[in-house]
């Protein structure tokens, strides 16, 4: 079983995102607040869950929390910040749509950015930690896992539609063998990250897919 809080007595949100490995699409992450008694077993970190596992706690997650929200960072943003910037701005992102103000947020893995808010009219940093692996360890990482991960393979389901070539309906942008050939065979698209490694050779120029 997850802990359900790290804080005691605090609203906490947890936050994890999905997609910075990938070579093309948006970086998706969430931010989850659930009741600070709030108990489910079932929840684990998405990587554990099979699609279909992650699709209905989906549900669940959007009816039991007291808040939730997804936030987005594109493709041509990572390529001019970079992707652990962008990751934490997805997350940033995510935090300020919260429909509850958090007041301590804890973050899957070891790096994040003070997340500032207005309190009694002033700025305050919101009380951060960082928990490695936490999306194995704590419920709202989890939630904000399952989040960021179904949000973000419907979008790429999407533009598999748009770019069927490249296989992103099974490796969500992921840098398989069958989508770097893609690459190589067709060119590169508005929606792949010029600034990485696309052919795995260090060649960034590539023409565009027509």
């Amino acid at each position: 079983m997850l802990a359900s809080h790290y804080y005691t007595g605090l609203v906490e949100a947890g936050c994890d995102e999905a997609g910075r490995g990938c070579l093309a699409g948006s970086v998706y992450a969430a931010a989850v607040i659930f009741p600070e008694d709030y108990q489910n077993a079932e929840l684990n970190d998405s990587k554990q869950l099979t699609d279909r596992r992650r699709k209905l706690l989906r549900d669940v997650i959007q009816r039991d929390a007291l808040a939730w929200a997804v936030g987005i960072v594109t493709p041509e943003e990572i390529d001019h910040i970079n992707i652990l910037n962008a990751s934490i701005l997805a997350m940033h992102r995510a935090l300020d749509q919260l429909q509850v103000r958090p007041q301590a947020i804890i973050v899957d893995g070891n790096r994040f950015k003070p997340y500032r808010a207005i309190v009694n009219a002033s700025v305050v940093d919101i009380p951060h930690t960082t928990i490695v692996k936490g999306d194995g360890k704590y419920l709202s990482i989890a939630a904000a896992s399952i989040l960021a991960k179904t949000y973000r393979d419907d979008y790429m389901d999407q533009l598999a539609e748009e770019y069927p070539q490249y296989d992103w309906q099974s490796n969500k942008g992921y840098p398989t063998k069958k989508h770097r050939e893609a690459i190589r065979q067709y060119g590169v698209t508005p929606y792949h990250r010029k600034s990485f490694n696309l052919l795995g050779d260090g060649q960034l120029e590539l023409p565009f897919a027509e």
